[in-house]
């Protein structure tokens, strides 16, 4: 009787995390079939899970700075920009703000996108239900917090 690749919970072995060097990730060419290729494996799965962590701190470094730079301007800074209109009379006043605002933004959706994608692959390698995958994920992400978390205090 075969059974579909989804249908394993169905068929008394129930769903769990195995340790095994045998695991196919994400595509069917991703087949790993040795401790090597398992390490090697665990190894990428950890980089994209650094990855992911280092996404998060780019959107949140560039939600900051188009927050500073959307402010509210200063009655100075005003000032300042008048007398820089005034003393070119012979170019048209071009507003950057908009400008800014959508890059900003369009920059932050791009991140976002990215974002969801990692984390997606991310789920669906730790759906293999291999713990050292698993494993590598959970480091990944820990790795990943603790190198890029510190660069949203140099903002």
């Amino acid at each position: 009787m075969a059974v579909s690749p989804g249908a394993s919970w169905r068929s008394g072995r129930g769903m769990h995390f195995i340790f095994s060097d045998e695991v196919v990730l994400l595509f069917d060419f991703w087949s790993v079939h040795s401790p090597t290729g398992m390490a090697l494996s665990v190894l990428v799965i950890l980089l994209l899970a650094v990855l992911y962590e280092s996404i998060k701190v780019g959107k949140a470094r560039l939600l900051h700075q188009a927050l500073m730079n959307l402010s509210i301007p200063t009655s100075q800074q005003l000032i300042e920009e008048a007398d820089q209109d005034s003393s070119s009379s012979d170019s048209l006043p071009v507003s950057r703000s908009p400008l800014r605002w959508f890059l900003c933004h369009f920059g932050q959706s791009l991140l976002h996108v990215a974002q969801v994608v990692v984390g997606y692959f991310m789920m669906l390698a730790v759906m293999s239900y291999n713990t050292w995958i698993f494993f590598g994920v959970v480091l990944g992400s820990g790795v990943g917090y603790y190198l890029a978390y510190p660069l949203l205090s140099l903002t």
